[in-house]
């Protein structure tokens, strides 16, 4: 069974054209997804649409095997797949990241202690010790990126959906992410331009065009870490 089905998804905003056209797609247990396309394809409105905060004109949201209706039965799952937001500045709210990371655990019932200790583990894994008394808005952007990820990862999800993780992070924090990607027992998509991250942190890469994820036009990755479909996707090699 798939963990995600998505059935013929038709979306656009108000006066635009459609940005998601009859997209259908199937995510499963297990599965390390990357997905790329030019801004404006539709990859963030995909996660919103599966994280229930857009509705689509048309199609059907099919998630660990319930029909997503109404906005109750998103806020159920919503407990079982973490969303990390294009701007770490959406996901953060607390005055320290202790408080921030402690949130979700909280809200799912745990004990101030209990969150406190997931949090601190958490924080941990990313290599962010030390940073549980900072003040969350005096962090630099690559730091909210990695408490922004610690925050979803400490509610214990099953699926991750990652969007453009990397931005902002410099090469060193990027390596700690990829580690902590590649040493997690999650399913997961990862939106992203960078080729060489997907390729160390995904199974299969898939681009976004016309409206619907090419699932007949895997990218396929080399041993230099360059990824094509077939040679049609546009993108540069660096010497």
């Amino acid at each position: 069974m798939a963990l995600i089905n998505l059935e013929n998804i038709h979306f656009s905003y108000s006066g635009s054209e459609p940005v998601l056209n009859n997209l259908s797609f199937q995510f499963h247990a297990k599965d390390k997804i990357g997905l790329i396309g030019p801004n404006g394809s539709g990859k963030t409105t995909l996660f919103h649409i599966i994280m229930g905060l857009l509705k689509p004109a048309s199609g059907k949201i099919k998630i660990f095997g319930n029909q997503m209706i109404e906005e109750k039965d998103f806020g159920l799952i919503r407990q079982k797949i973490g969303l990390l937001f294009q701007d770490a500045d959406d996901q953060l709210f607390s005055p320290t990241v202790l408080e921030d990371v402690a949130f979700g655990p909280l809200n799912l019932g745990r004990s101030k202690q209990e969150a406190i200790d997931i949090a601190k583990q958490t924080l941990k894994t990313l290599g962010l010790e030390g940073f549980e008394e900072r003040i969350t808005y005096k962090l630099s952007g690559g730091e909210k990126r990695l408490v922004s990820l610690a925050t979803v990862l400490a509610m214990k999800p099953e699926i991750l959906l990652l969007d453009e993780p990397t931005s902002g992070l410099d090469d060193t924090t990027k390596s700690r992410l990829t580690e902590a990607l590649s040493n997690l027992d999650l399913s997961y998509i990862v939106i992203s331009h960078e080729f060489d991250f997907l390729s160390e942190t995904t199974s299969a890469v898939y681009s976004m065009e016309a409206g619907k994820i090419q699932l007949d036009k895997e990218l396929h990755l080399h041993r230099h870490a360059h990824l094509h479909t077939y040679g049609d996707y546009p993108h540069e090699h660096k010497t």
